[in-house]
């Protein structure tokens, strides 16, 4: 189990550098950054002194230079001219946009990503589960048609689409807007009492909106699983000597099907902070994905690169937790591990 574990750790380091390579490739690929692009509207509007400026910065971030040495100062294995002392350092860099740090423009919005998208995982585990159980025990009822029913709509239903429909409803027939995570008053306002009341009360849309797709899937994917293990030998012999139905359930063929949840750990850490970036732009939510998206529209190249390698370190931790878990509850994974040594 450790040897396993180990290996899987070590496994990480040449991951993370491979997609810090591939995130910076991404966010070079488009002509020009941000800085070029701004030179060339100022050099429109003969604006001479702020194209001076604009060519400072770029020559004090690096952007000048060539674009393996830009890798390097970014990573901070290089040193720069401005005392960027780079990403594996926690120095996210400068965000042209919004004239800030990267740490500072993130942390609002990051925060209210991961209360968002915490409810999504909440919601989505809490009624998935009994839901696919439920299904799976009862085959072929009345019921279980129902929920097949329900799952298959909410997976062909885009969330941007629902989120529309309820946008609509809401205020044709009621006459109020459930867009935003919070009342208009406490935008950009300190944290307080109220503010986190207002954040709690604007919640429930956005959750039912982003969980629906994940919820459905989750069922179906339980339901099948858990299907299949109750129709395996050992389930047949346990009934078959009077072990109880119940008993029989939860001894191991519901822990057995319970690695499509465990194995969904690599995508919640991540998903707990970029979220539904559509579904944040059509409900107006000051969430990080649609400033994520933004970034890379206007190429902030800072901002936008530094925020795609946080998702991904996220997802590759969340994938060793994922791991580790599935090597705690499936022996298989265990035994199998120790047959390849």
């Amino acid at each position: 189990m450790l040897t396993y574990l180990v290996q899987r750790f070590l496994i990480m380091i040449p991951t993370l550098l491979v997609i810090s390579v591939i995130t910076f490739i991404i966010i070079q690929l488009p002509p020009g950054d941000y800085l070029s692009n701004q030179m060339e509207e100022l050099r429109a509007q003969g604006d001479t002194a702020a194209l001076e400026k604009i060519d400072f910065l770029r020559k004090e971030y690096g952007l000048d230079r060539p674009l393996l040495e830009q890798y390097a100062i970014w990573l901070g294995i290089w040193p720069g001219d401005n005392g960027f002392s780079g990403v594996l350092q926690g120095d996210f860099g400068w965000s042209f946009e919004y004239q800030r740090p990267v740490n500072e423009v993130v942390g609002e919005r990051m925060l209210l990503s991961f209360v968002l998208n915490f409810h999504v995982v909440l919601f989505t585990y809490l009624v998935a589960f009994p839901i696919g159980v439920y299904t799976a025990i009862r085959q072929y009822s009345l019921s279980d048609y129902t929920m097949t029913l329900v799952g298959y709509l909410g997976l062909a239903t885009p969330n941007f689409l629902l989120a529309l429909i309820l946008l609509w409803l809401t205020n044709r027939y009621f006459g109020v807007s459930i867009g935003g995570l919070m009342d208009e008053q406490y935008i950009g306002q300190p944290w307080s009492w109220a503010k986190l009341v207002s954040v709690m009360q604007h919640l429930a849309i956005p959750v039912i909106v982003i969980g629906t797709s994940g919820t459905a899937a989750m069922i179906r994917r339980l339901r099948a699983n858990l299907l299949d293990e109750l129709q395996k030998q050992y389930v047949v012999t346990a009934r078959a000597k009077g072990l109880p139905r119940r008993r029989a359930l939860i001894k191991y063929p519901l822990r057995m099907a319970l690695n499509p949840f465990i194995a969904d750990i690599g995508n919640l850490l991540p998903q707990m902070i970029s979220g539904s970036a559509i579904v944040a732009v059509v409900m107006s939510l000051p969430t990080s994905g649609p400033m994520l998206v933004h970034a890379l529209q206007s190429q902030d190249q800072y901002l936008a690169g530094s925020f795609l390698l946080f998702l991904s370190c996220l997802t590759v931790a969340g994938m060793f937790l994922s791991d580790v878990a599935l090597a705690v509850l499936d022996p298989r994974i265990r035994m199998g591990a120790e047959a390849q040594r």
